[in-house]
């Protein structure tokens, strides 16, 4: 016999613009969803939150469903902007298969609705292709075959689908399950927007680096510029005023100044220095083999790990090379560096020596991970071996540039940084950050502490 702690738990709800969304991983959303934690589901994205703000019955559709899944950075910045973090973004072309996965081992069956006509049954190929096992209990266009609601839903009970996607695009999907899924016997409904557009091939994913950096509406905006202009571009300036309001009435006014300052700097310079970018990538490439950018495990606000991104400036065996080289450390303290660093390549020293090989960290802030102005953020191990007082450096998102960098950066001990950072945290400032990035120019043409 089971007890309730054997069954999975209902996720956790953050309020995003009014609208409880789901905080869980895949893998609980996907177990709650199959016990029958919820019947009817949607998604919100920047989009949605638009058309909610603007349409009342779609608004009073999102209210009354059973589950809403957070979908893309733009939910994931509001968040960020009342001082939350979503444990993963379940955007339904990513969660939407996963649930069919375990849909699959569990013998359930699935009835796609929506898209034009041919879409549902080449996306249903696709999907019998590429999960063995899945049953599709049948197809309908969202077209002429959306024309008569009732003969819909008896088309969905004949063909006896324990799950049923709608794809009719937002608002008609929220507001047909609205109206419709309680005469539905199937136990699990989802809208799924352009789902079945992908399973079908007739929308083209983004390269799995741009979904890396949560770039993909930038992407679908290249591929279909006519069409998703006015969403993405107009229409994300409008969610972040809305989400930056919204924080606003929740007391975070100067984070939301911060983090809106990042946004708008980050995403300015990355347009701008596009072309050095280009530039150093070839540079990087010309000298030495291996990847362009470094990813490495860091740690950030609250000690949530993050990947960060910088211009590679080492050969690329230089995690194995670490342990021959600790002791030649020129700082004291946790942090290793060493002014005579042999894994550092010819270009990676000029990148150094100007702070060049930091900007993909944009990125990073630009994604929220990082601030312009904050605490640089340390290695898993390093934070692992702070002392208690230095723990205090996690209270806020790392940064760029900070107190350290502006004070000397490398010629500064372990013991000054924390002193520093600590004094950063407790008294940090929309002002004083101003204040540090007028510092750092000045740092970075003098090179101190730069290796």
């Amino acid at each position: 016999m089971k007890h309730d702690a054997d069954f999975p738990r209902p996720p956790k709800q953050l309020d995003i613009l009014g609208v409880p969304v789901a905080d869980a991983t895949t893998r609980q959303a996907v177990d709650w969803l199959l016990i029958g934690g919820a019947r009817t589901v949607n998604f919100l994205n920047a989009h949605c939150a638009n058309v909610r703000a603007r349409d009342p019955q779609y608004a009073a559709a999102l209210r009354r469903t059973d589950l809403i899944l957070p979908d893309g950075i733009g939910v994931e910045l509001a968040a960020r902007m009342t001082g939350h973090h979503l444990t993963e973004n379940l955007n339904g072309t990513d969660f939407t298969p996963e649930l069919l996965r375990a849909a699959a081992a569990q013998g359930r069956s699935v009835f796609l609705f929506g898209g034009t006509p041919g879409t549902a049954e080449a996306a249903a190929r696709h999907l019998a292709f590429v999960i063995p096992g899945l049953q599709i209990a049948g197809t309908r266009d969202g077209f002429a075959g959306a024309a008569d609601p009732q003969e819909v839903v008896a088309d969905i009970n004949g063909s006896g689908a324990d799950i049923v996607l709608v794809a009719l695009g937002v608002p008609m999907q929220e507001l047909w399950i609205d109206r419709y899924a309680r005469d539905l016997n199937a136990s699990l409904i989802l809208g799924v927007g352009a789902f079945l557009d992908f399973m079908a091939g007739n929308v083209q994913r983004a390269p799995k680096i741009v979904r890396a950096a949560k770039m993909e509406w930038v992407w679908r905006l290249a591929i279909e510029p006519r069409r998703l202009a006015k969403r993405y571009l107009l229409g994300n300036f409008q969610f972040m005023a809305r989400a930056a309001r919204d924080a606003l009435r929740k007391g975070a006014g100067d984070a939301v100044l911060k983090r809106g300052f990042d946004l708008i700097v980050s995403s300015a310079l990355l347009l701008v220095i596009a072309p050095i970018f280009l530039a150093v990538s070839t540079l990087i490439k010309a000298e030495s083999k291996g990847p362009v950018l470094y990813r490495q495990t860091r740690i950030g606000r609250n000690g949530t790990p993050f990947k960060i991104f910088k211009f590679r400036s080492m050969h690329t065996d230089a995690e194995t090379r670490m342990a021959e080289l600790r002791e030649s450390s020129d700082r004291s303290g946790v942090c290793f560096k060493s002014r005579h660093d042999p894994r550092i390549t010819r270009i990676g020293r000029v990148l150094r020596r100007f702070s060049i090989d930091e900007l993909p960290q944009l990125l990073n802030v630009f994604k929220g991970d990082m601030s312009l102005v904050g605490p640089r953020p340390g290695l898993p191990s390093e934070v692992a071996a702070y002392p208690s007082r230095a723990m205090e450096r996690l209270n806020a998102r790392p940064g760029i540039t900070g107190l350290w960098q502006v004070s000397g950066r490398a010629d500064i001990g372990f013991d000054k940084m924390v002193d520093m950072d600590v004094a950063y945290v407790r008294s940090r400032s929309f002002l004083l950050d101003l204040l540090l990035l007028t510092l750092t120019a000045r740092a970075v043409l003098s090179g101190r502490g730069a290796y």
